[in-house]
């Protein structure tokens, strides 16, 4: 717990730029907040008392702690100021200086309130740029085991949580104490023995309310394990509203995010009713106190030990230390609740990528020669194997097509060309040296993937293309678009190129955002390309547009085609038959249809559909 707090607090770097401001800002306001009260003695005596007269002063009076020094700096300021005596006189420079004092205690109040903004501003920032950049850099695999909705929150509610956790630390290490200890000084300094007997109830509201925050942690994870699960069923959701709505699952969906909303709401009211205990807890015991004090100090007055001015001075500060003791204890829930949340931040800081580059990585500079598998199987999860001992090469300039039933591996062996995932056991090569020596930025600068589920970003046409050329001017994307196919309704789309596609391109047709995914792949101008069933889900008419995209594309590249319609395949240089994770034939279309094996069968299927 400890240890997860000190890394929490490297978020705040450097801790001393926010730290030490802080601390003069704290000290002052609670000097200037406890002389606030310490005027009310001369006021009341004022007021009240008809033989009050101030005593002149010549020197400024040295600074110590106890009940006449507040009377005698007071004393010294009339001394200087006025010649005579008059009641109104005093009432007035006591306006003054209380006007004054107030003003100091909170400007340095405010001061103290913007260094712990900035500071929580600032690291809140550093907190969701981490986050966000440690799962950018996350391996593909990682979040095929993580849920979209729970790692959102951890970068949304939980850093909110832990941003209060690491500022409330300056409130807790400064500001709350010092307005304690200003109290207690000035209590002490007008009565050491009701100070004595006040300050043993302080303990008993503690000990209470510690016992309340102790509670807190729990609820307050799982209220953010809670939250994570509301927020993945809210993308789920949204994500395939239309799927639920053909299927009449909309009342299912409610029910499911309904109980989810419900369990949440009861951790949240649970969690609430704890800390809103606290406060009037914390109040019945203070006013418990004073009535208490209220006897003990009215027989101290009786005796002569204590003047009324200084005793109705004492309540006030003493009705006002619970507040800064409360405060005290609620910023350690607040921390409480912070390193909880910090946990399952550094679940995801922590989580080292599968793939990782080696220190010597290799920089890719193009394909010379081929890419080679070499006897490569690959496993998810150590124990379902989707590739088993796969061999075969495919030379620079080739079009090599793999094809087979569904779910026989052929979109797994495509993604281990990129890295997306390692083989467990065997290699893949090009120009003779393993993927595993090259850097993966080099190896994917030089790749271009077009799949089926076309991925497009919420953002103009043109910096949607642009993602695959960063830099690139205007006109080599319209250029690239052209040979796309995807120029014509381009400028046929309200603002042309500068026109918003939607979320995940909704505005577009399915052959339209395919298209423009086959614009940016050819802006790139890789010298690798992926087709992973890039026109399975287009009708007639679209896919003939994009398929003599693919073909201009095609040009020149060597290229892995992934293809449902075999029709689009005749082409290929070779066809690889993958059948149950294995090479079950391979050639090309002629040969492989005068073996009449897995493909002319497939061949024969389609035709016949």
């Amino acid at each position: 717990m400890f240890k997860t707090y000190m890394r929490l607090l490297g978020f705040a770097r450097p801790i001393e730029k926010y730290a030490i401001p802080y601390f003069f800002y704290s000290l002052l306001y609670a000097l200037f907040n406890t002389l606030t009260f310490g005027l009310i003695i001369p006021i009341l005596n004022t007021m009240f008392d008809d033989g009050f007269t101030p005593e002149y002063v010549e020197k400024l009076p040295p600074l110590r702690f106890d009940g006449d020094y507040v009377n005698d700096l007071f004393n010294f300021a009339y001394s200087h100021l006025f010649d005579t005596y008059d009641p109104r006189n005093i009432l007035m420079l006591l306006a003054i200086v209380a006007i004054v004092v107030s003003f100091l205690s909170n400007l340095f109040r405010y001061l103290g309130a913007w260094t712990i903004e900035t500071m929580r501003a600032r690291t809140l920032e550093r907190m969701r740029n981490e986050m966000f950049s440690r799962v950018m850099d996350m391996n593909v695999g990682y979040f095929s085991e993580q849920r979209k909705g729970d790692i959102i929150s951890k970068i949304t509610s939980d850093i909110g949580v832990v941003q209060f956790c690491i500022t409330n630390t300056l409130q807790v290490s400064f500001r709350e104490p010092f307005l304690i200890i200003g109290y207690i000084v000035m209590m002490v300094a007008i009565s050491w023995e009701l100070s004595v007997f006040s300050i043993l109830f302080l303990p008993i509201v503690a000990l209470i309310i510690g016992s309340i925050v102790k509670r807190l942690r729990h609820p307050a994870r799982t209220n953010q394990q809670r939250m994570g699960e509301m927020v993945s069923t809210l993308e789920e959701s949204l994500s395939g509203i239309k799927v639920i709505k053909s299927y009449n699952a909309t009342q299912y969906v409610k029910k499911k995010y309904y109980a989810i909303s419900a369990d949440l709401a009861r951790l949240t009211l649970s969690m609430a009713r704890r800390q809103q205990l606290a406060s009037p807890m914390s109040e019945f015991l203070g006013i418990t106190a004073v009535g208490v004090i209220l006897v003990f100090g009215g027989s101290l007055v009786a005796k002569g030990s204590l003047d009324p001015g200084g005793f109705i001075a004492f309540i006030a500060i003493f009705s006002q230390i619970t507040r800064p003791v409360r405060t005290f204890i609620d910023q350690f829930a607040n921390i409480n609740q912070g390193i909880a949340a910090g946990e399952r931040i550094f679940s995801v800081i922590d989580a080292r990528p599968e793939i990782e580059d080696k220190p010597d990585a290799k920089l890719l500079t193009g394909l010379k020669e081929k890419i080679e598998f070499r006897n490569v199987h690959f496993t998810y999860d150590g124990s379902r194997e989707v590739i088993n001992g796969i061999s075969f090469e495919i030379l620079r300039g080739q079009t090599v097509a793999l094809v087979g039933p569904s779910g026989g591996g052929k979109s797994t062996l495509s993604e281990l060309i990129p890295r997306f995932y390692d083989p467990t056991q065997g290699e893949i090569l090009i120009d003779g040296i393993s993927l595993r020596d090259y850097s993966q930025e080099s190896l994917r600068a030089h790749m271009s993937v077009v799949a089926q589920d076309t991925v497009l970003f919420n953002d103009s046409i043109e910096n949607n293309i642009a993602m695959g050329k960063p830099g690139a001017t205007h006109e080599e994307i319209v250029e690239a678009a052209c040979i796309a196919n995807a120029d014509a309704f381009i400028r046929e789309c309200p603002e042309g190129y500068a026109t918003n596609i939607g979320d995940r391109g909704t505005k577009l047709s399915g052959g339209q955002r395919q298209r423009l995914s086959i614009a940016r792949a050819v802006l790139k101008n890789p010298d690798i390309l992926i087709l992973d069933e890039a026109t399975s889900a287009l009708d007639t008419e679209s896919e003939k547009l994009v398929q003599d995209a693919l073909n201009k594309l095609l040009v020149g590249r060597t290229s892995i085609v992934i293809a449902h319609r075999l029709s689009t395949i005749h082409n290929a240089d070779r066809i690889v038959v993958i059948d149950h994770g294995r090479i079950a034939e391979q050639g090309t279309h002629a040969e492989l249809m005068a073996r009449n094996g897995i493909y002319a069968k497939l061949i024969e299927m389609q035709s016949f559909d």
